[in-house]
C-alpha cells in the first residue's frame, strides 16, 4: 500500500468570515447518457462523534457533478478509518468502481483535519489518493468541498468546482440582496442589500472582492465590495450612467459602461476608484457588456452598431483594436462570457421570442443551443469550464440552472428567498 500522506493546509476557509450553514437552495438533477463512475463513499471515522460530517458533502457534490453514481453507505457501521476493515468482495458486488474511506480529527484552536484515501476496488494494494485537507472546524465544508475536487480531477481529469463561490440577486417584494453561497448552496451570506435596483455582480479574480451595480445614489454607480470586511468604494460614478462591471484578469482595472460622453461606451477604470477614464469603444451605437479574454489583451462586447444587439472581439492595443463582429443569424444577441481558457463563448440569444443559453466554439464560430428554458439571462461558467450556470424564469419565478458544455446533465437550483438572478460563478478558493 502506498501511504504517501500529501497534507494540504486551506489558508483560505476565513476569507469570507462567518457564514450560516443552512441551505437556501435546492437541486433537481437530469442526466442523459452520461456514463457515471460507481463509487461509494464511506462514512468517515469519528465524524459523528465530532459532528462534523463530512463524508455526505463530498458524496453530495460527486452526485451533483452527474459524472458519479454514489452507492448507498448507510449500512456501515463501524466505519473504516483507513483500507483495514474494508469488505472489498462485498464493494465488488455492489459493482463499486472506487472506494474512499477516511477519518476526521479534531485538532487544537478549532481546527479540523480530515484525512482520506482514494481506493480502486478492482486494486486495492494501490491507493490512488493519500491526501489530508486541515482547516477551521466551522467551515468544515469546504474541506469536504476540496477533497471532492481532488476526487473529481483524479478520477475524470477536470478541475474541481466545488471550492468556489456563487454570487446572485434575490427579490423578494421591493427587496433586491446580492448573496454569495458555497457551490452547494450552502453558507449563503448577504454582501449587500437594497430597495433600489442591485444588477451586474462580477466576482474579482482573486474571489476577495464583488464588483456590482447599485442605485444608491438614485442613478447607476458601480461599487467594489471587499468581502473579507464588508468595505465599500464606489469605482466609477460619473455624470450619467454607470454600469456592467468587468475585472481584468489581473484585478488592478474594470471596463465599465458609461454614458458621460453622451451614448453608452466603454471605459477603463482604475479598481481603486483612483484615475481618469480611459476611453475604449468609439461608435455611433451601444456599446455595452464588456468581458477580458483570459490574456487581458482582448475585449469581447456587446453592440448595437450594425442594428440589433451582436457580440463584438477587439484587441486593446495595435493592430486588433478594430472590432470583429461574431455573432449573426439572430437579430439579438447579448452577455457574452469566456470559458477560463478564452476558447468558447456562451450568451444569450433570441429567436422568436424565445431567449436561449448559446456555446460557441471560438476557434471555428461554430454554436449550439444548450438550454430548453425560453427566458435565460446571464451565462457564467464554472471555474473548471465544464459547467454553465445561468438565470431563468420557471411557471413565472426566478430561478437558477446548471447545464454541463456536452449538455448532457441539467440542473435546476431554487431559492426558499425569493426570485433569483444574475448569478455569477466565483472562482475557486
Amino acid at each position: 500500500m502506498k501511504n504517501n500522506l500529501i497534507r494540504c493546509v486551506l489558508l483560505c476557509l476565513t476569507l469570507l468570515g462567518a457564514w450560516s450553514a443552512r441551505a437556501e437552495i435546492t437541486l433537481e438533477i437530469v442526466t442523459q447518457g452520461t456514463h457515471q463512475i460507481p463509487i461509494a463513499i464511506l462514512p468517515f471515522a469519528h465524524e459523528a462523534q465530532a459532528n462534523l460530517k463530512i463524508s455526505p458533502i463530498v458524496a453530495a457534490d460527486l452526485t451533483r457533478s452527474g459524472l458519479f453514481q454514489t452507492l448507498d453507505t448507510s449500512d456501515v457501521d463501524p466505519a473504516p478509518a483507513d483500507v483495514e476493515g474494508v469488505k472489498w468482495d462485498d464493494w465488488q458486488n455492489r459493482h463499486a468502481d472506487f472506494l474512499v474511506v477516511g477519518n476526521v480529527q479534531q485538532e487544537a484552536n478549532h481546527r479540523v483535519l480530515a484525512q482520506f484515501r482514494l481506493l480502486d476496488v478492482m486494486n486495492h494494494d494501490t491507493a490512488r489518493l493519500n491526501l489530508a485537507f486541515e482547516g477551521e472546524e466551522d467551515q468544515y465544508r469546504m474541506v469536504a468541498h476540496h477533497i471532492a475536487d481532488a476526487i473529481l480531477e483524479n478520477l475524470t481529469g477536470y478541475k474541481g468546482m466545488f471550492s468556489s463561490h456563487i454570487a446572485y440577486i434575490t427579490q423578494h417584494g421591493q427587496r433586491r440582496t446580492l448573496k454569495v453561497a458555497d457551490s452547494d448552496g450552502f453558507n449563503e451570506r448577504t454582501v449587500f442589500s437594497a430597495n433600489d435596483p442591485i444588477i451586474s455582480p462580477r466576482w474579482s479574480p482573486d474571489g476577495k472582492k464583488i464588483a456590482y451595480v447599485t442605485f444608491e445614489l438614485k442613478r447607476p454607480t458601480v461599487v467594489v465590495q471587499t468581502l473579507a470586511t464588508g468595505a465599500r468604494k464606489i469605482v466609477a460614478n460619473f455624470k450619467g450612467s454607470n454600469s456592467a462591471p468587468a475585472w481584468s484578469p489581473d484585478g488592478s482595472r474594470l471596463a465599465v459602461v458609461l454614458t458621460r460622453d453622451g451614448h453608452s461606451q466603454i471605459y477603463l477604470v482604475n479598481a481603486d476608484g483612483t484615475g481618469a477614464p480611459q476611453r475604449l469603444t468609439y461608435s455611433e451605437g451601444i456599446d455595452t457588456e464588456p468581458f477580458f479574454a483570459p490574456d487581458g489583451h482582448t475585449l469581447y462586447f456587446v453592440s448595437d452598431r450594425d442594428g440589433g444587439p451582436q457580440i463584438y472581439r477587439m484587441g486593446l492595443a495595435g493592430s486588433d483594436s478594430s472590432p470583429v463582429r461574431l455573432t449573426f443569424g439572430s437579430p439579438y444577441v447579448v452577455s457574452p462570457r469566456l470559458d477560463p481558457e478564452g476558447k468558447q463563448m456562451v450568451y444569450v440569444q433570441r429567436d422568436e421570442g424565445a431567449f436561449h443559453v448559446m456555446l460557441m466554439d471560438l476557434s471555428n464560430g461554430q454554436a449550439q443551443l444548450m438550454t430548453d428554458t425560453t427566458l435565460d439571462e446571464s451565462p457564467t461558467f464554472a471555474p473548471n469550464g465544464k459547467y454553465i450556470l445561468y438565470s431563468t424564469q420557471v411557471q413565472g419565478r426566478g430561478i437558477l440552472g446548471i447545464v454541463s458544455t456536452d449538455g448532457r446533465i441539467r440542473q435546476k437550483l431554487t431559492t426558499q428567498t425569493g426570485d433569483v438572478y444574475e448569478p455569477i460563478w466565483g472562482p475557486l478558493q
